[in-house]
């Protein structure tokens, strides 16, 4: 019998129990940048340098984080489900934590692009970001493979196509007023069971069943819901 298909799409609040700073919470990261300087296109044209010096900071950070018992629950439920994860964080705790199908909705911390040619794409290895800013790879002048405000969200459609196909979904960690993902919720079938796990939940459609907890509890939670339904 084919697994059903789980759908989860995950936000801040996710990795928020690795220790990755979020950058809307209280002393979260806009509160010391300006999102225009850092996460925007025209902030990366002004001043390429001081991109690659945050974004090389975010990646010290994320050298350090380990996934937590939220990542690790969802790879868990790969043996009862088919699951697809979508992210709108651009750190790796997820492939990390050992989760076989993870879609970036904002790009990827840990890889850079070539400038003159999108489809050259470099991991980088730890050695990398704490020697220098690898600004230019292989002759090629690079950017952080990520997606800044003024751009837009390529895998959109992908993930678009994964939730129409979902048996279940979930939503985990994020505040649901974060588009174009916030509204992979209107592509779930009728019928079709939604869950959503945060803290500090937004408000929701009715039929949505809420779990106002933290990521890894909610993740627990929601395993022993699955394994009644």
């Amino acid at each position: 019998m084919a697994k059903k298909k789980l759908v989860i799409s995950t936000g801040a609040g996710m990795s928020a129990e690795s220790g990755i700073n979020t950058f809307r919470d209280a002393g979260g990261l806009w509160e010391n940048y300006r999102v225009e300087d850092v996460a925007s296109a025209d902030g990366f044209r002004r001043n390429p340098a001081l991109i690659h010096e945050f974004y090389n900071a975010r990646r010290r950070e994320l050298l350090k984080a380990r996934p937590n018992a939220g990542h690790l629950g969802l790879v868990k439920l790969e043996k009862d489900f088919d699951v697809y994860v979508i992210t709108q964080n651009v750190d790796n705790l997820h492939e990390k934590a050992g989760s076989s199908n993870v879609l970036h909705l904002h790009g990827e911390l840990m890889k850079v692009r070539a400038l003159d040619n999108e489809t050259k794409v470099w991991e980088l290895k730890p050695d990398m970001i704490e020697t220098t800013l690898e600004t230019v790879i292989d002759g090629h002048r690079v950017r952080p493979h990520i997606v800044f405000f003024q751009e837009a969200v390529p895998n959109i459609e992908p993930a678009i196509e994964l939730v129409k196909q979902a048996d279940v979904f979930v939503v985990i960690g994020t505040s649901l007023n974060v588009y174009p993902a916030a509204g992979l919720l209107h592509y779930v079938r009728p019928g079709v069971p939604v869950y959503y796990i945060d803290p500090n939940p937004a408000s929701v459609p009715g039929g949505v069943t809420v779990l106002p907890m933290k990521a890894s509890e909610g993740v627990e939670e929601l395993a022993r819901i699955l394994a009644k339904a």
